[in-house]
C-alpha cells in the first residue's frame, strides 16, 4: 500500500476545485492510497481501517475473502473511510479518465461525511489514530490475559448493534444554553414514563406546560415549573434525590449499562475488561451512521460523480467507457435494491420537484391531475434543497419523505412477489404492486433496524439482569439468542432474563401455491422469557 503519485494527486486536486465550484464542502487534506487485491482482501474484514484492532474473526474473514476472490475475482473501484484526514483506496491500474470519475465519487462521500448531521459525533477526532491506540491497548492486554481478551471482544461485539447512537447525537445537538438540567431529564425521561407511566396526551401536556413557562418566565421557568410538579407529585423530589445517589442518568445502551452496573466488571481483577468493552462500543458508535445512511450516501456520491464528470473536459474521448462503467454502478435492477441507483435517482427527483415548486403545500393540496402535471413555479431552488437533504436526513427520512407515486411510476418500480408455478415446478417472480406506499414500505422494511432492548431494574432481582425487548413487529433471530445471552451472562456475572415476543401461527397449513398467507394465517405474537443461568438456556411462556 502506497500513496498515489504526484500526477494522479494533481488530478485529484483539480477535481476538488471543480467540486467546490458546485457547492460541495470538505476539508483540504485527503490521503489517497494505491492498494493491491491482497491489500483489499485483508482490509475488508476491518472496515478498511488499517489501524483497527485485530480480532480472531478477522483471520477467518480474510481466508473466506481469499477463497471468494479465487472463484469470483473482482476489483472495487474505490473505498473511502471517514477519518481526519479522509482516506481513500484505489486500484493501481486505473486510467486517468477513470480516476476523474472515481475522485468525484469519493469527494461526494467526503462531503457527505463532513456535513451530514448523523456523522456529527465523528468530526472531532482522527478515528484512524484512535483505532491505532486501541489496537495497541488490546495487543498489550492480550499479551497479559491471553485468549480471555478475545472472549470479551466476542461477547461485546455480539451486542454492539444495540449501542445508543441516537442518545449520543441528542447530547451533541443540545446547545449549552438549552441543555436541560438533570432534574428535567429525570422528570421527562424517567419519572413520567417509567414511574408514573402517564399516557401520551398527559406527557405532551407537561411538555407544553414547560415550554409555556420558558416563554413567560425565562430563567425562572424551571423553578416555577417544579413548584407545580411538587404539588401534583409530592414524591418527586425524594425519588430524584435517590436517583442521584444511585449514580444519576440512565445508561444509553446495554454495553454502557454493563460498564456502569455489572458487579463482575467492578471487581478489581476484571477492570481491564471495561477498557476492551469501551473500545468495542466506541467503534460501533463510529460506524453506526454509515449503515443508517447507505442509500443516501451512495446516492449523493453517484449523483455528483455523474454531474461533475460529464462537465469535465479531461474526459473527452472516454464517454463510452464512462457510460459502460456508470451503467454497471447505477443501473436499477428489476428485483432487489441498488443503493447507488435508487439514491441517485431520488436526489434527481427531489431536485426537479423543488425546482418546480412541487414540494410546497400549495402543490400537495391540488387534486386535479392535469394541474399537478403542468405545475411549475420555476423556483430554481432544487440544488439548494438537495444540499439540505444531504445535511439533515438519514435513509429512513429520505425514503419516507420523497418516495412518491410519481417517482415510482417514472422509473417503473414495483414490489416483487414470489409464488410457486405448479405446472413447471418452479418458483417465479411476479409484480405484486406498483403502488408507492407499498414500494416505500418494502424499502423501509429492508433498512437497518436493530432491536430495542431496555434494562428493567424493577424486575432485576437476586443479581439477575432483566432485559425487555420492546417489540416492533420483528422477532429476534432464535439461533442467536443462546450464544448472545451466554456472553451477557459472563459480562454481568449472574443470570440474565430476556423478555421478547415470538410469532404464533394458526393450525391450518399454508399452501405454498398461494401468493401470500390467507387472513386467518396472519401470525399473532406472545411474550416469552428466556433465562440464561450457568450457561443453560430455558424458555418460559408469559
Amino acid at each position: 500500500m502506497e500513496l498515489i503519485n504526484q500526477h494522479t494527486k494533481k488530478i485529484m486536486e483539480g477535481c476538488k476545485e471543480r467540486a467546490r465550484d458546485f457547492g460541495l464542502r470538505f476539508e483540504d487534506e485527503t490521503l489517497e492510497y494505491i492498494v493491491t487485491n491482497k491489500d483489499l482482501i485483508e482490509l475488508s474484514s476491518k472496515h478498511m481501517i488499517p489501524t483497527l484492532y485485530d480480532y480472531w474473526v478477522n483471520d477467518i474473514e480474510v481466508l473466506k475473502e481469499k477463497g471468494r476472490y479465487e472463484l469470483y475475482p473482482n476489483n472495487p473501484y474505490e473505498t473511502v473511510i471517514n477519518t481526519r484526514p479522509a482516506i481513500s483506496f484505489y486500484n493501481d491500474n486505473n486510467p486517468d479518465w477513470l480516476n476523474v470519475m472515481i475522485f468525484y465519487h469519493v469527494l461526494g462521500h467526503i462531503d457527505f461525511f463532513q456535513n451530514n448531521m448523523f456523522f456529527k459525533h465523528t468530526r472531532d477526532e482522527d478515528f484512524a489514530g484512535r483505532a491505532l491506540s486501541d489496537k495497541r491497548s488490546i495487543a498489550m492486554l492480550r499479551s497479559e490475559k491471553g485468549r480471555w481478551v478475545d472472549y470479551v471482544i466476542e461477547f461485546s461485539r455480539s451486542i454492539d448493534n444495540l449501542v445508543g447512537f441516537h442518545g449520543v447525537l441528542s447530547e451533541l445537538n443540545r446547545s449549552r444554553e438549552t441543555k436541560p438540567s438533570a432534574r428535567l431529564d429525570f422528570y421527562f425521561d424517567i419519572f413520567l414514563q417509567s414511574i408514573r407511566k402517564v399516557n401520551i396526551v398527559d406527557y405532551l401536556k407537561e411538555i407544553d406546560r414547560y415550554n409555556e413557562a420558558i416563554r413567560q418566565y425565562g430563567e425562572m421557568a424551571e423553578r416555577l415549573f417544579f413548584s407545580q410538579v411538587a404539588r401534583t407529585y409530592p414524591e418527586f423530589e425524594a425519588l430524584f434525590e435517590r436517583h442521584k445517589k444511585q449514580g444519576g442518568g440512565q445508561a444509553r445502551d446495554l454495553l454502557e449499562f454493563l460498564l456502569l452496573h455489572s458487579p463482575f466488571l467492578q471487581r478489581e481483577e476484571n477492570r481491564w475488561m471495561q477498557s476492551v468493552i469501551e473500545i468495542v462500543r466506541k467503534t460501533s458508535l463510529y460506524f453506526q451512521p454509515q449503515i443508517r445512511t447507505k442509500i443516501l450516501n451512495e446516492g449523493w456520491a453517484s449523483y455528483w460523480h455523474e454531474k461533475l464528470f460529464l462537465q469535465d473536459d479531461r474526459i473527452r474521448g472516454n464517454e463510452v467507457g464512462f457510460a459502460r462503467i456508470n451503467a454497471l454502478v447505477t443501473s436499477l435492477p428489476r428485483v432487489g435494491i441498488n443503493p447507488y441507483a435508487l439514491g441517485m435517482r431520488l436526489f434527481s427527483h427531489i431536485e426537479e420537484m423543488a425546482d418546480k415548486g412541487r414540494l410546497s403545500y400549495d402543490f400537495q393540496r391540488l387534486q386535479n391531475a392535469g394541474q399537478r402535471r403542468d405545475y411549475d413555479k420555476a423556483t430554481g431552488s432544487g440544488l439548494g434543497h438537495i444540499f439540505r437533504v444531504r445535511e439533515d436526513y438519514d435513509d429512513f427520512l429520505f425514503i419516507n419523505s420523497f418516495v412518491d407515486q410519481q417517482f415510482v411510476d417514472r422509473h417503473k418500480l414495483f414490489v416483487a412477489g414470489v409464488r410457486l408455478n405448479a405446472d413447471k415446478g418452479t418458483r417465479e417472480y411476479y409484480v405484486r404492486s406498483r403502488e408507492a406506499g407499498q414500494y416505500r414500505q418494502m424499502l423501509l422494511d429492508q433498512l437497518y433496524h436493530p432491536p430495542h432492548i431496555e434494562m428493567d431494574k424493577s424486575r432485576s432481582e437476586d443479581n439477575c439482569l432483566y432485559l425487555n425487548h420492546l417489540f416492533e413487529g420483528k422477532p429476534l433471530v432464535k439461533e442467536f439468542i443462546s450464544n448472545t445471552m451466554i456472553g451477557i451472562e459472563y459480562l454481568w456475572g449472574g443470570p440474565v432474563k430476556l423478555e421478547t415476543s415470538e410469532p404464533i401461527e394458526k393450525a391450518r397449513e399454508f399452501d405454498p401455491r398461494e401468493s401470500h398467507p390467507p387472513a386467518d394465517m396472519e401470525p399473532s405474537h406472545r411474550r416469552v422469557v428466556y433465562t440464561m443461568k450457568n450457561r443453560q438456556l430455558s424458555r418460559t411462556l408469559l
